[in-house]
């Protein structure tokens, strides 16, 4: 029993820590958002909306500067205060805007919001364990160790959602009228725009090559047509 008890500490620890989680991310998201106003955008969402069968797609501004799009944990929708005056300032268009949204829309119609957190908390407990059974077996750098195992399996998990979402958002933009042509436009900028800060795009963090996206969805538009 003493020995599993690092490992059940670790459990405890992770099913602590996504309540908490979950917790802190809607508390600050209700405290630092607007409903979005602008007519051409929210033009654009009922489009979608009307796909998809609902009776509005809802997006919140979130204020920060980073760009970014992010879905919640309970489905809302976000785009960054960042990204937003991108397109205020003529760098990224409304469709583009658009191909955000309908990005995070599938990152939530697949389940991937709810299961990031949950994949995160989880990641957070096998790193402490992982970290108290390789420290024992090899001080020093068994922490290190465990740090990297439980970031490599983050990365592979995020770059499979990446895939899945934009596929999701290719197929809602194009029976929206929209297109996936905004998605791939947008993804090849974000390589060379930058925010204030002049630190790359949040996208690109732990996602897939830019070429490898849009390859995968020009993939999916040669066998729709």
């Amino acid at each position: 029993m003493l020995k599993l008890t690092p490992i059940l500490l670790a459990v405890l620890y992770g099913l602590i820590y996504y309540r908490f989680s979950v917790w802190r991310t809607q508390a600050e998201l209700d405290e630092k958002s607007t409903e979005l106003a602008d007519p051409k955008l929210r033009k654009l969402c009922t489009q979608m909306a009307d796909v998809l069968d609902l009776a509005q797609v809802k997006v919140h501004i979130y204020e920060i500067e980073p760009v970014n799009g992010l879905a919640a944990p309970d489905g809302r929708i976000f785009i960054t205060r960042g990204f937003y005056q991108k397109y205020r300032d003529g760098d990224v268009s409304a469709e583009e805007i658009a191909s955000v949204i309908a990005h995070e829309l599938g990152h939530v119609a697949l389940g991937h919001s709810r299961r990031r957190m949950i994949d995160f908390s989880g990641q957070n407990a096998i790193r402490v364990a992982l970290g108290m059974i390789l420290g024992r077996i090899i001080p020093g750098i068994g922490v290190w160790i465990a740090g990297m195992l439980s970031g490599l399996l983050a990365a592979r998990l995020s770059r499979q959602d990446e895939y899945e979402a934009d596929a999701y958002a290719a197929a809602l933009l194009t029976k929206s009228g929209i297109g996936a042509g905004p998605q791939k436009s947008l993804l090849s900028k974000l390589e060379t725009l930058a925010g204030s800060n002049g630190q790359p795009f949040a996208w690109l963090l732990s996602h897939p090559k830019t070429a490898e996206r849009i390859a995968a969805i020009e993939k999916l538009e040669s066998r729709w047509q």
